[in-house]
């Protein structure tokens, strides 16, 4: 390679970057860009600029896309009542190509893996908490659905719960809140209407130990994302 032009050297360099590319394989492909017309080349040049400065996630499915919403999501023609959860922006395309799913999306970009320190907070896991509660109640505010969502995965921590209160059953409180008119600064005090999302009366017990043991210093369950 010591032989090559220091500005062909430079283009291997960062072609053999590229996953699944070797220095062999670079060296081949800056060759064809070298041979290729300058307009082939400024094309792509221009692409590459293109996608780091235009593709975002769209901030409803987190797809990848130019616009936000993304296509998918702003189009009449989608069905907005079903949900299709999937890992990667890759496994969208796949589905969309076999043009057997009509519904909208949600990417959640990684799966679960605690062995490798992967939780709920290094995935798209909230945002799907709050569309699926947007999906049966619209009207719910910004801090109260923040407060539900902390107090919800703060019960689902309590040690010793036999059950564990459930996405069905967050969607039920968060009914009952906002039938009684429950404020969020509430939340912070205490759990209105616990009973939709603890049934068994020993869990109930676990969870005021818990409680009251929170108390004392700053709640656990306050999540990185609330304000």
């Amino acid at each position: 390679m010591a032989y090559y032009p220091p500005s062909l050297v430079r283009l291997i360099k960062h072609l053999s970057r590229l996953p699944g590319i070797g220095e062999k394989t670079a060296t081949r492909l800056a060759l064809h860009i070298l041979r290729s017309s300058y307009e082939d080349a400024k094309g792509l040049s221009e692409s590459i600029l293109a996608v780091k400065e235009r593709v975002r996630l769209c901030s409803q499915c987190f797809g990848l896309a130019d616009t936000d919403p993304c296509n998918l999501c702003a189009s009449p023609h989608r069905d907005n009542t079903v949900v299709c959860v999937v890992e990667q922006p890759s496994d969208l395309v796949a589905l969309e190509k076999s043009g057997a799913f009509k519904g909208l999306y949600h990417v959640l970009h990684g799966a679960l893996s605690p062995m490798n320190g992967i939780g709920p907070d290094d995935l798209k896991i909230k945002e799907l908490m709050t569309r699926i509660v947007h999906v049966h109640h619209p009207d719910v505010g910004k801090k109260l659905l923040d407060q539900c969502l902390a107090r919800f995965y703060w019960l689902r921590k309590v040690k010793g719960l036999r059950k564990r209160p459930s996405t069905s059953e967050l969607v039920d409180w968060i009914g009952a809140l906002l039938a009684a008119g429950v404020q969020p600064g509430r939340l912070a005090q205490e759990i209105p209407f616990l009973g939709a999302l603890i049934k068994k009366e020993e869990d109930v017990e676990a969870v005021g130990k818990a409680m009251t043991g929170a108390s004392t210093s700053r709640p656990s369950w306050t999540p990185a994302w609330s304000t």
